[in-house]
């Protein structure tokens, strides 16, 4: 069997343009899909999948390392996120296949299924004003709806640090969830790496009381040692990886023993087989994950997979439920979730397929992506249409 050829189709989700690839082979309709989503590069990923063509057409999909091997090591230099998101989508379309192939799940090739359902939080929940009552209203249809978990970030556009108002409008916020769902939710407090070490430590300090299974990524993911700093200095748990692209920073950040919740992101780190590699560094290291997962459904079935494989899953997350309603119309079967659980497909490969006609109806839209510090980002509307035309023309 071999691989013919890599088409990638953008669909314009209105807070982030998805990007998904058909990897057809030699064998009359057996292809693969993945997903290489990264917030506002979709068309730079795009490019990039197409540009490394070279180096998987023709080659065995069965041949997972080899394929990844000569779209990374082989190329030396280091691409970052872009480049980690190009070779996740082919390398998980490669999975797909080989699971179509075999009649058997991905779960199944990389350990057997070990999970009935898996656990889920719920994120994307709070498209709305930044306001206590806002956020305790949504909140609560979270709840309704089965949730025992759920993921926020009610820090508005801080960067750096907040001023008096900003500080008191954020806890505000998280005093008025924890009264809205009770002590038995989880709640998951997203920093999306916005803050200084010393304002970090502060906010960390103060949401304490409100029992937060984490605290995520408070402070940016190049210097690791300011990750590890945060976390040894408060007594809440620090989440952290989602922005990582290779084992090895993983590895680095397990070395200060300080980060015991680590959030692998497959499409950043390349695809399926690395993220179960840093799944079972965790594990080495007393350590769980929580695999990320903000990008569009393809993404979605990928994590179930790698979840359903992994013993020390601690919890999935999950968008699906509240994006846009058309996305149950691109992807057959949609994600089912009962009770706050994700069920896991037993169909083969990922589990999933993609109607190609329905998600061309959905084209890229420049202003398609999460401005994550401009005022408002919380709507999910993506980007004033005046802020693009900025940012282009300088």
């Amino acid at each position: 069997m071999k691989i013919t050829r890599a088409t990638t189709y953008v669909i314009g989700n209105p807070w982030k343009n998805w990007l998904f690839v058909r990897l057809d082979t030699d064998q009359p309709g057996l292809y693969g899909v993945g997903e290489g989503t990264l917030n506002a590069f979709a068309r730079t990923v795009e490019a990039a999948i197409h540009e490394l063509a070279p180096r998987y057409e023709g080659m065995d999909p069965f041949q997972v390392e080899t394929i990844f091997q000569r779209m990374t090591r082989d190329l030396y230099s280091d691409g970052g996120q872009i480049h980690g998101n190009a070779v996740a989508a082919i390398e998980e379309a490669c999975w797909d296949i080989i699971g179509k192939a075999t009649g058997r799940p991905v779960y199944d090739l990389l350990g057997g299924r070990y999970h009935a359902d898996l656990p889920a939080y719920a994120n994307g929940w709070y498209a709305g004003p930044r306001t206590p009552e806002s956020f305790s209203e949504l909140a609560a249809k979270v709840v309704e709806r089965g949730y025992k978990a759920m993921k926020f970030d009610p820090f508005g556009a801080a960067w750096r640090t907040m001023a008096p108002h900003d500080r008191k409008l954020s806890i505000d916020i998280v005093r008025a969830v924890r009264e809205t769902v009770g002590p038995d939710i989880r709640l998951m407090i997203e920093g999306h790496r916005r803050f200084s070490v010393s304002e970090a430590i502060w906010v960390g300090e103060r949401i304490a009381e409100f029992d937060p299974t984490w605290f995520e990524e408070p402070t940016d993911h190049t210097k690791i040692d300011a990750t590890a700093e945060v976390a040894r200095r408060l007594n809440i748990p620090v989440s952290a990886g989602e922005s990582f692209y290779t084992t090895h920073q993983f590895a680095e950040l397990l070395k200060t023993n300080t980060v015991h919740i680590l959030q692998p992101d497959p499409s950043n780190m390349g695809g399926i087989l690395r993220t179960r590699m840093v799944c079972a560094m965790a594990d080495a290291n007393y350590a769980v994950v929580a695999p990320h997962q903000a990008q569009g459904p393809i993404a979605t079935a990928v994590c179930t997979q790698i979840g359903a494989c992994t013993p020390n899953l601690l919890v999935s997350e999950l968008f699906d439920e509240f994006n846009v309603e058309w996305e149950k119309e691109i992807v057959s079967p949609p994600v089912k979730v009962v009770d706050g659980r994700i069920q896991i497909p037993e169909a083969p490969g990922l589990g999933i397929d993609v109607n190609w006609a329905e998600a061309e109806k959905h084209p890229y839209q420049a202003t398609n992506f999460l401005p994550l510090f401009a005022p408002g980002w919380e709507r999910r509307e993506g980007a004033a249409p005046d802020v693009v035309a900025a940012d282009e023309t300088g």
